[in-house]
């Protein structure tokens, strides 16, 4: 019964809530002006998006989640004063095999190295193992490149599963990519 008490959506400095058509686009398209963020998350092509981009890709992910019904999509906000700062995702999930991917993202580099992301990773784990009851939480490809999100999934248990050799070229380098994951017995709550 004491975890039912656990509030699921916040937690001490963040909540985790829906998506604010009217206000989240314009802040995120700030997001993408920064290469380094973008490159952090995504071995993609980055280039920066209007707000009215934004809001359509929201717009998608919000279509998604009612029609397929294998994602969960959340922002992340601060409680003192309920800023947009980042986000986090479960997505495709596997319902037969209680699998899915998981994405988290802190934007502004203000808001980084502050425990914000730790403390939504605490709750999207909660919300996937206990809630969703899912089996196994995989990543992205991560470049070996961001090694402080490698360490920030290793320290909340996450392994390296595979590794795709020299698969991302940037900055005329080549860098390994790595999936992590993280199963229920191994989660650390």
């Amino acid at each position: 019964m004491d975890n039912l008490q656990q509030q699921l959506f916040e937690g001490s400095r963040v909540r985790l809530s829906a998506i604010d058509l009217e206000k989240d686009p314009d802040v995120e398209s700030k997001w993408t002006h920064d290469p380094d963020y973008l490159r952090a998350l995504s071995p993609e092509t980055v280039r920066p998006l209007a707000p009215f981009a934004v809001k359509k890709r929201y717009e998608s992910i919000e279509k998604e989640m009612k029609e397929k019904r294998n994602s969960f999509y959340f922002t992340i906000r601060l409680k003192e004063d309920d800023r947009l700062i980042g986000f986090t995702r479960i997505e495709w999930i596997e319902w037969n095999n209680g699998a899915g991917r998981l994405t988290l993202g802190v934007g502004s580099p203000e808001d980084r190295g502050k425990g914000y992301g730790s403390e939504s990773l605490h709750m999207i784990l909660r919300y996937a193992f206990a809630e969703l009851n899912l089996f196994r939480l995989g990543t992205l490809a991560i470049p070996t490149y961001n090694t402080g999100a490698i360490r920030f999934l290793e320290r909340a248990g996450f392994v390296e599963e595979v590794r795709r050799r020299e698969w991302v070229n940037r900055d005329g380098k080549r860098w390994d990519a790595v999936y992590l994951s993280l199963l229920r017995d191994e989660w650390k709550r």
